[in-house]
């Protein structure tokens, strides 16, 4: 009997363990998504750098100034309410209060964000051509609602 119940003992110790190293993982594969999604917003909403655009120039062949018409007009697109959320991972924008005043989606926490937090915010923000704007209890981000 004692036999049994040792066995069913360390079975019980090996579920637990497995238990939190499945909780480990879960965890690190939400910081490795949230990752990817500022990278992703990140690579999205900048301009391409140098490099970028000097390959892209390299694979174009230049038009005869004959041929060259006038540019097209440029439009800008707006950013919505929802495009701004959508661009932070669910566990930060649960902390945080979205709002469109003027030219700008205002941004603001709900409550202390921690500065791991509030460096992956900033740089989403930035990352979209927006900017923190320090006010005391006023302070928030802002971000234009035209895309440039």
């Amino acid at each position: 009997m004692s036999t049994d119940r040792e066995k069913l003992n360390q079975l019980l110790q090996r579920v637990e363990e497995i238990t939190v190293t499945l909780n480990k993982v879960s965890e690190e594969l939400r910081s490795v998504s949230s990752s990817l999604k500022l990278l992703a917003v990140g690579q999205i909403t900048q301009p391409p750098t140098i490099h970028e655009t000097t390959a892209t120039t390299k694979a174009v062949q230049p038009t005869p100034v004959s041929t060259i018409s006038s540019p097209p007009p440029v439009t800008s697109k707006q950013r919505s309410l929802d495009d701004i959320r959508m661009a932070f991972p669910e566990e930060l924008e649960a902390r945080l209060d979205f709002e469109e005043r003027g030219d700008y989606i205002i941004i603001k926490p709900k409550q202390f964000l921690g500065s791991e937090n509030f460096a992956k915010i900033a740089s989403a923000v930035r990352g979209m051509g927006g900017e923190y704007i320090s006010a005391g209890r006023e302070s928030h981000f802002r971000v234009p609602k035209k895309k440039n």
